[in-house]
């Protein structure tokens, strides 16, 4: 693939990472500071912001084809939410292999993160990252995708 020197110093070279929280949380600060941060490692954010609901994000999900999913709560209902949204992501077909990643505050009563993240992976999604992980954690998360399956490449005239 063959840029112009300016195209190449404003095009992400990575992956296209759909953002989201879950239905039930109005939060914000949280997407843009994923944002920011999968942008800094170079990859195209499309954000959806907050209050999705599931049905359109598997929409969004099956326009976009993104190369993965990350699901941002702060509310405490991520267990609950991601857990239903997850099941209907993996019942179509479209989104059935999309890697998706769920972190944040998981539930509202603490204690077992542990036992809700085994949960979460069992349910289908592809990582868990607990309130307290640190923001390299996703991005060797995204370092394994990259060993696991090549990028898409972008063609510019």
């Amino acid at each position: 693939m063959l840029m112009h020197p300016v195209t190449a110093a404003v095009t992400p070279r990575g992956r296209t990472v759909l953002l989201s929280s879950v239905s039930s949380d109005s939060h914000t600060w949280n997407l843009v500071f994923l944002q920011l941060l999968l942008e800094e490692m170079g990859h195209h954010v499309v954000n959806l912001g907050a209050c999705v609901p599931d049905e359109l994000l598997i929409e969004e999900c099956s326009v976009i084809r993104p190369d993965l999913v990350v699901i941002s709560t702060v509310n405490g209902h991520g267990q609950v939410d991601g857990h239903r949204l997850i099941g209907k992501m993996r019942n179509r077909p479209e989104t059935r292999h999309t890697p998706v990643v769920i972190g944040g505050k998981l539930g509202i009563t603490g204690g077992a993160q542990e036992d809700t993240a085994h949960r979460l992976i069992s349910a289908g999604f592809s990582a868990v990252f607990a309130d307290d992980a640190e923001p390299a954690a996703l991005g060797r998360f995204l370092a394994s995708l990259d060993r696991a399956r090549p990028r898409r490449q972008v063609a510019t005239s």
